[in-house]
């Protein structure tokens, strides 16, 4: 595609402003976008108008039928389709769409994840447009962005509680600027995030049933290179994945997706792409569209795209960068410093508010990112730990610490600092590095959470950081609006909650083994595991921040808490019916028929030439493994048994974490053994080196 397209097919498949600027009556357009920037209802009159044009344009890109798009607690989206088509006289049709048809819709509700709260037999599910993100044609479909809730208004979905979550930062975030005279009538969150993937051959996936199953393998021993050598991280882009990239891009493009810079990441095969930053909810519904064309297009090209968080042992697994930051409607980012000291204090003040949510919330944000994928990842050497703590570079860090210790910042020529005075000295917006190694990392004028998963949706992890944040500033709200003198008490406020919050400052390495040990003198938790984790959903105090700021009911709370369970132990099922059946029916058979061969080759070599020790020691070792692999699998198998009977979903996640998946390593370590043992013809499935070096 020629650059100077870009242009011209930018946002083509999107009902955007622009569109409805041209297809709307002018009184019409006035209605909806007051809608969509106040959320104020839409009468049937406007939207019978808006359904018309949107149809009309709908079906001159192609489209034939209509659907409510929605993001249901499986993490993934999801349409049920419907056509234009409604019958008219003497046999023939017309193609109509009403107002009622694109406000409401009404899927089955019971067949999703719900925790518990619709039963089968309760089947009714409510969509229901959402104004504020464009509608699109996607594959002869116009897609409507929509919430999907039951039929007692409980959320269903994961859209809901993330608007939710943005109302709840404007209403305290206001209150928050009110008090230092800002003029801002409406703050809202935004985010990019960065998508790390994989892309291997379409015909070696075939042949891996680990991969088609679970996503990730499952066996597989270390290729002869591996990342070591640093060649692959921003190296040249191969032709086969540039023909990918470019037709993803003009994908995107089309679907008014920011697709802004493409790369190879460190391990091979791995490569990123990254959009420009766009508010919160229209960010977490193009991310999951992005995700769905990534793998589409990568088919054309006979090619997967693999998203799950650690598809390959030993190289660097995948994440998704969430990069997250406030605007007022005026355009200012809250997590910008500025130029003036009274610009600067409100900056310190919302980010005193971060430190002290994050501090006070690590469950939170350990149990938005937990997922059995996820664990694999979170910890290794190439993603940040699960440990939570912020990095916010060594300037500011000495900022921060010269008010908490009430002492001169080594850059100012007089007094020690004072909050809102002239003192307070101008803050570098681009004075922190980048620190890989932190999962919570202040980069300029934006926090990049790092721990979420690259197969997660973003909405569940930016709902916990509006919700957290938002009720931070509630608290300093209700504390400063009481205030007789602003600055001397935002001076109090900041510097008493910067000391009690020291601990989840860390500007080191994560990597290191000694920060695990670091943490723990520190107070910071260490929740290996998606149960480790998600024992403290429910507690009393996340419980009341949830519920305090209306982004989740109690009911809603408890259901993803069984769903995250559920899920976890369904994966692990998944993983392990699949190992038993690839030791048995690929990696087993593979030996023995090497053996086979082994032992006719002895049989010759012995009458002719009487020798060939090697032989004989190989099949020794390989018979040796073989037994060893075989007793293995039948612990395997009767742990995975006693484990799947536990009705307990939280005994059964941590038997899963704490003994099922140790002895599925186990297994593994005597299968990866076999693997380089067998001759390239008698291997069960293609390799590490065939599937991270076979796309050129």
């Amino acid at each position: 595609m020629q650059g100077s397209n870009i242009t011209e097919i930018f946002g083509s498949l999107v009902f955007n402003q622009t569109v409805m600027k041209e297809t709307l009556p002018a009184e019409t357009y006035k209605a909806l976008k007051h809608t969509m920037e106040n959320g104020s209802p839409l009468n049937l009159e406007v939207a019978n108008q808006v359904a018309e044009a949107m149809k009309n344009w709908a079906i001159k890109k192609g489209a034939t039928h209509y659907s409510h798009w929605f993001q249901p607690l499986t993490g993934i989206t999801a349409e049920k389709h419907d056509s234009f088509l409604t019958p008219a006289e003497e046999g023939k049709i017309i193609m109509s769409f009403s107002g009622k048809e694109l406000i409401k819709g009404e899927p089955d509700a019971s067949s999703f994840p719900n925790g518990g709260k619709r039963s089968t037999f309760e089947a009714r599910g409510y969509t229901v447009w959402d104004p504020t993100s464009y509608p699109f044609v996607k594959d002869h479909t116009l897609c409507i962005p929509t919430a999907f809730c039951s039929y007692n208004g409980e959320a269903l979905d994961k859209k809901t509680p993330l608007l939710r979550s943005m109302e709840s930062i404007n209403e305290q975030s206001l209150r928050i600027l009110k008090l230092f005279g800002n003029k801002a009538k409406h703050v809202t969150t935004t985010m990019g995030p960065e998508q790390e993937y994989f892309l291997i051959d379409e015909k070696l996936y075939q042949k891996r049933k680990d991969l088609k199953m679970c996503g990730r393998t499952l066996f597989g021993s270390k290729p002869v290179k591996g990342q070591e050598m640093d060649d692959q991280y921003f190296g040249a882009i191969k032709p086969r994945v540039i023909e990918y990239m470019e037709d993803l891009n003009n994908e995107l493009w089309k679907m008014g997706i920011y697709c802004k810079t493409e790369h190879n990441e460190v391990a091979p095969a791995q490569h990123e792409m990254a959009p420009i930053f766009t508010t919160s909810n229209l960010a977490a519904d193009q991310n999951q569209l992005t995700m769905e064309i990534m793998k589409k297009v990568a088919r054309r090209h006979g090619l997967i795209c693999l998203l799950s968080e650690k598809p390959f042992e030993g190289v660097n697994g995948s994440g998704k960068h969430n990069n997250w930051s406030i605007a007022t409607d005026t355009g200012e980012n809250l997590f910008a410093p500025g130029k003036s000291p009274k610009d600067n204090a409100q900056f310190l003040l919302f980010l005193t508010a971060v430190i002290k949510a994050v501090d006070e919330n690590q469950d939170l944000l350990r149990c938005t990112v937990a997922s059995a994928g996820n664990d694999h990842r979170l910890g290794a050497n190439e993603a940040p730990p699960a440990i939570i703590s912020i990095y916010v570079g060594d300037e500011l860090g000495a900022i921060l610490k010269s008010i908490k210790e009430g002492t001169a910042y080594n850059n100012q020529a007089k007094g020690k600092m004072t909050i809102g005075a002239d003192v307070l000295p101008p803050i570098p917006k681009d004075s922190t590095d980048r620190n890989r190694t932190s999962p919570f990392a202040f980069t300029g004028n934006r926090f990049e959470f790092r721990s979420v998963g690259s197969a997660l949706s973003i909405s569940g992890p930016n709902t916990t950081m509006n919700a957290i944040l938002a009720y931070t500033l509630k608290e300093f709200a209700d504390e400063l609006e009481k205030s007789a003198n602003f600055e001397e008490d935002l001076q109090k406020l900041i510097k008493r909650e910067i000391t009690k919050h020291w601990n989840i400052l860390f500007n080191g390495n994560g990597y290191d083994e000694s920060w695990i040990k670091e943490a723990e003198k520190r107070g910071l938790k260490n929740y290996k595991t998606t149960p480790d984790a998600m024992e403290h959903y429910l507690d009393k105090k996340n419980i009341k921040l949830y519920t305090e700021m209306g982004i989740y009911t109690e009911e809603e709370m408890q259901s993803h808490y069984d769903i995250k369970l559920e899920k976890y132990c369904q994966v692990l099922n998944i993983e392990v019916n699949t190992m038993l059946e690839m030791i048995h029916k690929d990696i087993m058979p593979a030996a023995f028929k090497y053996m086979n061969m082994l032992a006719d080759t002895e049989f010759k070599m012995q009458r002719v030439f009487n020798l060939c020790d090697a032989g004989i020691n190989l099949m020794k070792e390989l018979n040796e493994l073989i037994n060893i692999l075989e007793n293995k699998s039948n612990e395997l198998l009767k742990l995975h048994e006693k484990t799947r009977k536990i009705t307990d979903l939280m005994e059964k996640s941590q038997a899963y974490a704490k003994e099922v998946i140790p002895m599925m390593e186990k297994v593994r370590a005597v299968a990866d053994r076999i693997e380089p043992l067998l001759g390239e013809e008698y291997k069960a499935f293609p390799s590490y080196e065939d599937l991270l070096y076979s796309v050129q």
